[in-house]
């Protein structure tokens, strides 16, 4: 395992595994003959995501001690992430995902994540104290407190991290990441989302997961109410109508990039990737939106996730040919 990266400027926390895509697509699983493997999970893709656009990323998580969890560390390390912050959960295995392209646009997901997953195993002694309080964005996501004892591992990383002060260059991100199947309910989601929204400056969620987060899923209502929790930064995903923006400021709503969708799985991702680079390059609210928006699109019109990350050349080059035909 090679050392930690130096000059690290994003720790993303929580969930990673091995998808398994389908290479025959609009058929159900059942009938699915060959699939084609990538490196996945929430976490890991926002870290690859960012990592392709030349940003210093690591990703705290967990493996099971199989070939899986090989192929992890290898991939994160072949995309330029530090994975030197991947421990092993002895006796579990590495989380594998099937998905199914069927509609492309919202494919269905088959966890394998029995009994726990790995990456929900992480505790105090998995944590770099010193990097999750001093790195400029620390990404943590809803999935990481679903259960013990990565719940209490990440509330207390949240709490010993200083807040950063607005206008400091230092963000705390919170990716909503609602997973039903993850949960008993959304009351007992809402509850630990809440204690997280206490310590957080940015959030990330689509409709679903503002209703399930702040009790609306009306795009400003539910923006409203996670200003008033202390955000300073809320995106709503409005899918096909784009992201609301909404600062202590004001809101706007970002247009989306029309594309033929692949597979729409990690368009999410891209987006919180290339959100991380527009927060490091200190550019407006808005800019940063348009700019994830344009990163989603771009990996919605592929079939993988991490694999699939856009450069910054390719994203420049998409917002480059939209304002051509504006």
């Amino acid at each position: 395992m090679t050392g930690p990266m130096t000059g690290l400027e994003l720790l993303t926390v929580g969930r990673v595994g091995v998808d398994l895509y389908p290479e025959q697509s609009g058929v159900p699983l059942k009938d699915v003959a060959t699939f084609a493997k990538s490196l996945g999970g929430t976490a890991t893709n926002v870290a690859v995501g960012a990592a392709r656009l030349g940003r210093r990323t690591a990703v705290l998580t967990k493996v099971g001690p199989d070939g899986f969890g090989d192929y992890v560390r290898e991939a994160l390390t072949g995309f330029g992430v530090d994975a030197s912050h991947v421990a092993t959960a002895e006796g579990l295995q590495t989380p594998v995902v099937f998905c199914e392209l069927n509609p492309p646009e919202d494919p269905p997901l088959t966890f394998y994540r029995a009994p726990i997953a790995p990456d929900l195993t992480l505790t105090g002694d998995d944590v770099p104290w010193d990097v999750a309080a001093e790195v400029p964005v620390l990404w943590v996501t809803g999935t990481g407190v679903s259960v013990e004892p990565a719940r209490t591992t990440q509330l207390e990383l949240l709490a010993r991290r200083p807040r950063p002060e607005a206008g400091s260059g230092r963000w705390t991100v919170l990716d909503l990441d609602w997973r039903p199947m993850f949960w008993p309910s959304p009351e007992e989601a809402r509850a630990e989302y809440a204690a997280m929204l206490a310590h957080v400056t940015v959030t990330v969620g689509n409709r679903a997961e503002v209703e399930v987060a702040v009790g609306t899923s009306d795009p400003h209502d539910a923006a409203e109410r996670l200003l008033d929790r202390g955000v300073e930064l809320a995106l709503v995903k409005l899918g096909g109508e784009g992201v609301l923006v909404a600062t202590p400021d004001g809101a706007t709503v970002v247009p989306p990039h029309r594309v033929e969708v692949v597979n729409g799985l990690g368009a999410g991702d891209a987006f919180g990737g290339a959100l991380v680079h527009g927060l490091l390059s200190g550019w407006e609210p808005a800019r940063c939106a348009e700019y994830a928006n344009a990163a989603g699109a771009l990996v919605a019109s592929r079939l993988a996730c991490a694999d699939a990350m856009p450069t910054a050349a390719e994203v420049d080059e998409l917002l480059a040919a939209r304002g051509a035909t504006a």
